[in-house]
């Protein structure tokens, strides 16, 4: 993870401006994180000391069971905020949080900035529309899972978690996050193959046909 210093800091935050989500001065508390693909933004576990703020890149939410198994549940993208239910509660919420491109956030630390946070009417309106809209994709999540094939589901799978163009994800993953058969899974990737929105090199995928998997996502997005 770097940490941006100085005039890079400034440039970044003048250039990225989110003061105008808040009633109070917020840029001279604020960080600047950047973080590589496959880094963790918080391990599970570790309760973060930081709101974030995702200014670029991606990021993919896991959970650990009681019998070690470890679950792909949710995705992060950019202006989401990481850190919001801790920021609300004492309680530890967030679980383990791995980048799946290079990732930029805006780091807001508790310790300076969470009484005025909790007292500012204005970015608690902007968080509430936040996490009303972040519960009703959850919901939309499992009622996809029934009102749509996989052949959807997978493109937009693959599309949230490739790394300009590349995607690298284990089947066994993929299977436990959309509910369905490793044999399944497969069929639809060697269909995905065939007609040329993949290929095959080694491990990863590469992207051939973005559009083609974009039409079927938006299907999924736009129901």
């Amino acid at each position: 993870m770097d940490i941006y210093k100085n005039e890079k800091r400034q440039c970044f935050l003048e250039k990225n401006s989110i003061e105008h989500l808040f009633s109070f001065p917020i840029k001279e508390f604020i960080e600047v994180h950047e973080y590589k693909r496959d880094e963790w933004i918080i391990r599970e576990g570790m309760r973060p000391n930081f709101l974030f703020y995702v200014v670029e890149g991606k990021a993919k939410i896991y959970v650990t069971h009681q019998n070690g198994k470890v679950s792909l549940i949710n995705f992060i993208n950019t202006k989401d905020y990481i850190g919001e239910m801790e920021l609300l509660n004492e309680v530890y919420y967030t679980k383990g949080i791995q980048t799946s491109a290079k990732t930029i956030c805006f780091a807001i630390p508790f310790n300076r900035c969470r009484e005025k946070m909790l007292e500012d009417p204005k970015f608690l309106r902007e968080l509430t529309k936040f996490l009303s809209e972040k519960a009703t994709q959850i919901a939309a999540k499992y009622t996809q899972s029934l009102a749509f094939p996989l052949e959807n589901r997978l493109a937009d799978f693959i599309l949230q978690t490739a790394d300009e163009r590349i995607y690298k994800e284990k089947h066994v993953t993929v299977c436990d996050f959309l509910g369905v058969s490793y044999r399944h899974l497969l069929h639809v990737f060697a269909q995905f193959c065939d007609k040329g929105y993949l290929k095959k090199e080694g491990r990863y995928y590469l992207i051939q046909q973005y559009d083609k998997l974009n039409e079927l996502a938006l299907m999924l997005r736009n129901s």
